[in-house]
């Protein structure tokens, strides 16, 4: 007989070769991979004509690399400047062995290990913030790519290091090959890489991506294939070593997501805007809420009626199950894993940096629910504070870089007072552009209340 731990290591094994040969996703990729045989000279030339003058040429130019340069431009990121190394050797060590992805690591060297040593190429993996965890392969490889310090410890996020294929693809939730001057900064465009993001099998939070770099050879659609195929399996191998969730477990997913996933009893729901916020609301109030409360707390406009939210209620009831959600008061049978209040918890306890690793965003950004609105800005709040009192260049750079904090003034004067001398240019550039930004918003509310007195 089998042992139940070799059947799951055979079990994991035959997955992971199964996928990294299935290069039917090719499909689904479109323009996310580059052509076998790019205009290396043309593209070049766009590269020059956009940092010289703004201007993007579609094509040479694909559509998704156009919106990374504006992304990274936008960002203030230099054309000329390099990576910055962010974690040093104790605290890389310390971040590898509480990542979820070091678990993954077995099957992703098993895949690109000899795939990367034999093709003179590297497998890195990065964490959700683009932080190079691993960086593995070739020895002469490596040693070229130190020079651009693309090494472990070092943040590739494209709002820092600008349009690359792992930072690029975290971006754009996505997988992504970049080739040549198709990188936003020019000391890369000696490379070519491809990345495909890696998620949380149980809860689709977005855990960091994985990527394979080299030269030309790596130009062509079989290899973003290939690195998607190594990021399926290193999800399949985590779906394996998690625990089977108990039958009335309920786990709800709504950081930086305007339709929020639910899972119950090994269902996988995605819900819809409204019922994400139904369930955001009583997930908040697990003691339950009355109809005419719960009509406030959803509804801004005045005149919607008790048997709008009713037949809202029944829809989701039908959806659910009427075992899960009950009345009088409106409430949840089971008590709820929500994301957004393990953050809360780990603020309670003062553990500011897990609390961040598990924000993936505010909280149904889109929504205008009052009882959401008071939530997701309550909790971004505390974050906020919590990491201000920190005073931790590293987590204060963690929000400042991220799609909701690009914009937070506040947040990057905080890191301007804490930041090393080394990395100052880049925040106090940041800063002048945002101060510029509202000073024009300023002149145009201004004109235009000028106006309507007129």
């Amino acid at each position: 007989m089998v042992s139940g731990r070799l059947w799951a290591t055979r079990a994991r094994t035959t997955m992971a070769r199964k996928a990294a040969v299935d290069l039917d996703v090719e499909a689904e990729l479109s323009d996310a991979w580059v052509t076998s045989e790019p205009d290396a000279g043309a593209l070049r030339r766009a590269h020059e004509a956009f940092t010289s003058g703004g201007r993007v040429q579609l094509p040479p130019v694909r559509p998704l690399v156009a919106d990374s340069w504006r992304r990274s431009a936008r960002a203030r990121v230099s054309p000329d400047g390099a990576a910055r190394v962010e974690l040093a050797d104790d605290e890389l060590a310390g971040h590898r062995e509480e990542h979820p992805l070091s678990a993954a690591m077995p099957v992703i060297r098993e895949l690109m290990g000899a795939y990367a040593r034999d093709g003179e190429h590297l497998l890195a993996v990065c964490d959700a913030a683009g932080r190079m965890l691993w960086v593995e392969g070739h020895p002469g490889t490596l040693r070229r790519a130190r020079a651009m310090n693309f090494v472990a410890g070092a943040r590739w996020s494209e709002s820092v290091a600008g349009t690359n294929a792992p930072g690029t693809a975290i971006a754009v939730d996505r997988p992504v090959q970049v080739f040549s001057a198709e990188h936003f900064r020019r000391p890369v465009q000696a490379w070519t890489c491809a990345a495909a993001p890696v998620h949380d099998p149980r809860t689709g939070r977005l855990l960091g991506a994985v990527d394979i770099t080299g030269g030309d050879r790596l130009a062509h659609p079989h290899s973003l294939a290939f690195v998607q195929a190594v990021a399926r399996a290193a999800e399949s191998h985590l779906a394996l070593l998690a625990p089977a969730p108990a039958e009335d477990r309920v786990r709800l997913t709504a950081l930086g997501r305007d339709e929020a996933l639910l899972r119950v009893g090994g269902r996988g729901l995605r819900l819809s805007r409204r019922h994400s916020e139904i369930l955001v609301v009583l997930a908040h109030r697990p003691d339950g809420v009355g109809g005419d409360e719960l009509l406030t707390l959803l509804y801004e406009e005045e005149s919607v009626t008790p048997v709008t939210l009713r037949a809202e209620l029944s829809r989701l009831r039908g959806l659910l199950g009427p075992e899960l959600l009950r009345s009088r008061p409106y409430r949840l049978a089971a008590s709820v894993d929500a994301d957004f209040g393990t953050v809360d918890r780990r603020l309670g306890s003062g553990a500011v940096s897990a609390a961040l690793g598990e924000y993936a965003g505010p909280l149904l950004p889109s929504s205008r629910a009052p009882g959401v609105v008071r939530l997701r800005e309550r909790l971004a709040d505390r974050l906020r504070a919590a990491l201000v009192d920190r005073g931790d260049p590293a987590l204060l750079a963690d929000w400042t870089y991220s799609a909701w904090g690009e914009d937070d003034v506040e947040m990057w004067r905080a890191l301007s007072e804490v930041v090393p001398d080394a990395g100052l240019a880049p925040v106090l550039a940041r800063l002048r552009a945002l101060d510029a930004e509202l000073s024009a918003g300023a002149t145009v509310l201004q004109r235009r209340a000028e106006h309507s007195r007129r």
